[in-house]
C-alpha cells in the first residue's frame, strides 16, 4: 500500500532546506511525496545575498483546490515546517482538517518553529495560533525546548519537567511529541545534548499506554540549515516504520541526523582549508552523498527508556 505524504515548505534552487530537504529522505524511504512551495528563494537567508517569491494564503488554496479537483487529494500524511504568515498557517489548517475528514487516519506532523534559545524568530502573532489552531489538529510535533515551554507555558528545568510539558502537548492534541533539544545537563558530558519523545499508542489489544524516552545526541559546532527539516521528515518516515517502538523510531531518526551532519562537517572543513570557517554554500547538508544512511542508518546513539 503506497504512502503519500503533501509537504508544504520552504524551496530553495541551491541547497537543502523545508520541502528539498525532506522530499529526498522520504522518497528514498518509499514514500510518494506531494510538495507545495510556501517559500521560492535562490538559497536559504542564511547567506549574504536571496532572491525569490513567497507564497500567499490565497495562492496556497489554489493550489489545493485543483488537486481537490482532480479528486487525487487523499493523502496519508501532512508534513510543515517553518511559516512566517498567519493567514498561511491558518489555511494549511483549514486542509489539513479537510483531509482528516476524508480520511481520519491522517497523520499531521508539525515542526511548529517558533524560536530558540529563549527568543522568537517569527511574529509574535504566530504563537496564539500554533497554540490554538495549529498544535490541536497536528498528530506528531517537534519543538525544542524553548518552543515546548511557549506552547504550554511551563518551563524545563529537570526530566521531571519534560515528562510533564510532554504530557500536556499531548492533552492539547498530538499523540507524538519529540524535544528536539534541550538545556537539561547530559550524562554523557558537556559535547551532547538532551532530548525527549513520548508518544500515546493504542496498542493491539485495545489498551492505551505512553512510551517515553531519553536520547543523548552528540553537539556539533557549526551552524546548519535544514536540518530541522529533516528531523520531521525522518521522524514521520520511521515511526511509520515502528508505530509501536517509539525506542527504534527515535533511535533511526537521531542516527540519520548524525550521519548526514558528520558527513556534511567533514566535506565543509575539507572545502574550506585548516583554520577556515566553512561558508553557507560549503555547509549545505551532504544528502545525496548519505542515501545509503537514510535507508538504513547504523545507529550511533541508544535511547533511554523512561
Amino acid at each position: 500500500m503506497e504512502c503519500r505524504v503533501l509537504s508544504i515548505q520552504s524551496h530553495v534552487v541551491r541547497g537543502y532546506v523545508g520541502n528539498k530537504s525532506a522530499s529526498f529522505p522520504l522518497q528514498v524511504l518509499g514514500f510518494e511525496v506531494d510538495s507545495i512551495n510556501s517559500v521560492q528563494f535562490s538559497n536559504h537567508t542564511g547567506y549574504s545575498h536571496w532572491k525569490g517569491q513567497v507564497l500567499t494564503a490565497d495562492e496556497l488554496h489554489v493550489l489545493y483546490e485543483g488537486i481537490k479537483l482532480n479528486n487525487v487529494n487523499h493523502y496519508d500524511y501532512v508534513l510543515t515546517g517553518y511559516t512566517r504568515d498567519t493567514s498561511f498557517l491558518e489555511m494549511v489548517v483549514d486542509i489539513v482538517q479537510e483531509l482528516k475528514r476524508a480520511n481520519p487516519n491522517l497523520v499531521y506532523v508539525c515542526d511548529p518553529v517558533l524560536g530558540d534559545h529563549g527568543s522568537m524568530y517569527v511574529p509574535q502573532n504566530l504563537h496564539p495560533v500554533y497554540k490554538n489552531k495549529v498544535v490541536p489538529v497536528a498528530d506528531i510535533i517537534t519543538p525544542n525546548q524553548f518552543e515546548a515551554e511557549l506552547l504550554t507555558g511551563k518551563n524545563i528545568s529537570t526530566e521531571k519537567d519534560a515528562v510533564e510539558v510532554m504530557d500536556l502537548l499531548h492533552k492539547m492534541g498530538p499523540d507524538t511529541v519529540v524535544i528536539t533539544s534541550s538545556d537539561l545537563p547530559p550524562r554523557l558530558g558537556d559535547r551532547f545534548l538532551v532530548s525527549f519523545g513520548s508518544r500515546r499508542i493504542l496498542m493491539p489489544d485495545g489498551t492505551r499506554t505512553t512510551q517515553r524516552i531519553r536520547i543523548e545526541v552528540p553537539k556539533v559546532d557549526a551552524v546548519f540549515v535544514g536540518t530541522g527539516d529533516l528531523f520531521a521528515a525522518m521522524l514521520l518516515a520511521w515511526t511509520h516504520h515502528y508505530p509501536t517502538d517509539l525506542k527504534t523510531a527515535c533511535e533511526k531518526t537521531f542516527s540519520v541526523m548524525h550521519h548526514v551532519i558528520q558527513r556534511t562537517i567533514s566535506y565543509a572543513h575539507e572545502m574550506a582549508g585548516p583554520g577556515r570557517r566553512p561558508s553557507p554554500a560549503q555547509l549545505e547538508l551532504r544528502m545525496v552523498q548519505s542515501k545509503a544512511d537514510i535507508e538504513d542508518p547504523a545507529i550511533v546513539m541508544e535511547a533511554t527508556v523512561l
